[in-house]
This record gives structure tokens, sequence and C-alpha cells, in this order.
């Protein structure tokens, strides 16, 4: 049974926008939809005798915002199949616990009460930073949400740690129909360095290297993806800069994120950390075991 989509829905309109987003990414996979919203409405009004007519006000709260973001779902895309669920915990907690069954988490870029100045929430940040699958935080302009750009662009670090967001990003290219655009990042050293010296063509040995580090990681995803057309990019500089101009007119960037055996903190490195704050389109970050 394929694993769904879940998308953590909280009445806010940064929510409303994931779950819209959410919605075309489901067709596009044919992937089921699982709405979900995190209340701890209980440990805070406490439960009501079976006899009461009337019902707490976070219980009505919270099942008004999963009905009216099931409702928005199925407006959007009449065939997604849809599900909800208001589970008794804390947002960050639900949703990494839903993460273990999902084939990637899909949150708006601030919830709701957060102040409309952040750049991204505490939930986005702390999900982000330790999910086991794919999250995807969306924000950005309004020809970036729709996909308007017809491009996915991914960030590609070192062997193995690229290889899983490297072959996300792929899927997300053929199910769009989109350009995939590997970036990799390369910085000049200090001058008189041997190593970057410029070879006979202008080049140095480091951009070089980059781009035979770009050919390494994607030979296998074009393989498995022959009909996608790639381009790559070493570009010298920073590569959270690199990656930041680079999803300016892009439909997704995508990144790779590091998790630690064992390691229950945050985990996310800066590249990641800068896109989720600043980038103008949504971010996927993928996570890969070390």
């Amino acid at each position: 049974m394929e694993l769904p989509l879940v998308v953590g829905v909280d009445g806010s309109d940064p929510s409303l926008a994931a779950v819209d987003w959410a919605v075309d990414e489901a067709a596009r996979h044919g992937l089921p939809l699982r709405l979900v919203h995190a209340s701890l409405w209980e440990r805070y009004e406490g439960r009501v005798p079976s006899f009461a007519r009337e019902r707490p006000p976070g219980e009505v709260l919270a099942q008004h915002i999963v009905a009216s973001a099931a409702e928005r779902a199925r407006q959007r895309g009449p065939g997604t199949e849809v599900s909800v669920d208001v589970l008794p915990d804390d947002p960050v907690s639900a949703l990494l616990a839903a993460g273990h069954e999902a084939w990637a988490l899909v949150m708006g870029s601030r919830g709701r009460g957060e102040l409309a100045g952040l750049l991204l929430g505490s939930v986005g940040l702390g999900v982000s930073a330790r999910a086991m699958c794919p999250v995807v935080v969306v924000r950005g302009g309004e020809r970036n949400l729709r996909g308007a750009f017809g491009r996915v662009v991914v960030g590609v670090g070192d062997l193995p740690h690229s290889l899983g967001a490297v072959r996300f990003a792929f899927r997300e290219a053929e199910a769009r129909g989109a350009i995939l655009h590997a970036v990799r990042a390369w910085r000049t050293p200090a001058p008189g360095h041997a190593a970057g010296r410029p070879t006979d063509d202008g080049t140095s040995a480091h951009e070089e290297r980059a781009s035979a580090g770009l050919a390494e990681a994607l030979t296998q995803a074009v393989q498995e993806h022959p009909d996608v057309d790639v381009r790559r990019t070493p570009a010298e500089g920073p590569a959270h800069k690199v990656l930041l101009e680079a999803a300016a007119d892009a439909d997704l960037v995508v990144v790779g994120a590091l998790r630690r055996h064992g390691h229950s903190g945050l985990q996310l490195g800066r590249v990641a950390h800068t896109l989720l704050h600043h980038a103008e389109c949504p971010v996927a970050v993928v996570p890969q075991r070390v």
C-alpha cells in the first residue's frame, strides 16, 4: 500500500497553502493525502462527562480545522483520497511520529499564532531538522508555488550524503515534466594555492573536481530516469548563496540533511537552514542516514 503524503494543518494561511501544494503533489505521484492536526486541548481543558451536551471549545476547533482543510483538499483534487486525524500531542512530536509512515511531510512556513515576520516557524524548523522522511516546507512566491517555472533545483554535495536528495529531485522532475538543475558549489582557494591554479582552458582544478563530483552523484539517477532533462552547474561561491540564487526561479529546491544514528537533537546543515528561512520557492529537505 502506498504511503500517504502527510500534511500538518492548523488553520493558518501558510498551512492552507501547504494543503493546496500537497494536493497537487499527491495527484502528480498518485498518493493518498493524510491531513494531521495536533492538539493538546484535553490537557488544558480536561475531558467533559459523557452526558455533557456541549463539546469543549478545543475539540470543536480541532475538528473544524481538519474538516475545513479536508473540504479544501477535496475541492482542489476530487480524485485524491483524503483522510484526517486529530492527534493528542504537540505538533512537532505528532508530525515526526506520522513521518515514520509517510511518503513525505508537508507543512507551511509558519503556524497559527506565530508572528508574521518570522521567516520560518518553530514547527517547520523542528520537523525539518529531525524527521526521517523527506520534509517539504511550502514557501515562496505565487509563480513558484504553482510550478510556473518548470524547474527543480537540487544541491549536490559529497557522496554518499547527497544520494537521497538526488533521487528525490529526479522523481520530482520526472513527475512534473520539469528540467532538473543540479548544482554543486566550489570555492576558489587562497591566492598561491597550487590546487586552484587555472588549467589550460582557464578553469580551475577545483571547478573540474566539482564537475566530476556532479557527474558521479548523478550517474545512477540519470540511468533510472532517462527522460529527465538534466542541467549541471558547478558554481563558484558559498553553497547556501549559490542555491538561494538558483532557487529564485524554481518550483522546488531539494537539499540533503544528515541524520546521525543516536543523535536526538536538531540535525540541519547551514545550507538547508538558510534555504528554509530565505528561499523563494518550496524547500524539500531529504534525510540521509550516516
